[in-house]
């Protein structure tokens, strides 16, 4: 019920922090889907695994209600915007993050009209959900 509440709250921060975004992605190989390609990605495409890479635009304060996430949003190179919602107690947060980085990603999308958000960019403890994961400055976060 917790997660619930969070991935509620995250979905609706995003909505009132977002830009107007396009939702675009495309199918990968694998059960992975990128959210820089040409198809429409839309509220059909929650709760999918997905990995992309972004320049930051926007870094916002942590959220630390309940389980604590660092939070920022990217730009991708179609021009959607994405809530990253990164969970710092279960993996290390980004110490250096900036306006204009790059950050590759791979985590669970949530749509949202605003472009939606990115989550589980960690390991799971309990190993029922594939391991999402940020990569940044050379470094990967999970």
């Amino acid at each position: 019920m917790k997660n619930l509440i969070l991935i509620g709250a995250l979905i609706a921060g995003a909505y009132f922090w977002f830009g107007e975004g396009n939702h675009q992605g495309t199918s990968t190989e694998s059960e992975t889907q990128s959210l820089s390609g040409p198809s429409s990605f839309g509220q059909a495409d929650s709760n999918r695994q997905v990995q992309g890479e972004g320049v930051v635009v926007k870094v916002l304060p942590d959220d630390n209600e309940g389980s604590r996430h660092q939070k920022f949003i990217l730009e991708l190179s179609s021009g959607q915007t994405i809530l990253v919602a990164h969970n710092i107690d279960l993996a290390p947060r980004i110490s250096s993050i900036s306006q204009g980085d790059t950050i590759a990603f791979n985590g669970e999308y949530e749509w949202n009209e605003k472009g939606g958000v990115v989550h589980w960019t960690h390991h799971d403890p309990g190993g029922r959900h594939e391991a999402g994961w940020l990569k940044a400055g050379g470094k990967t976060y999970q």
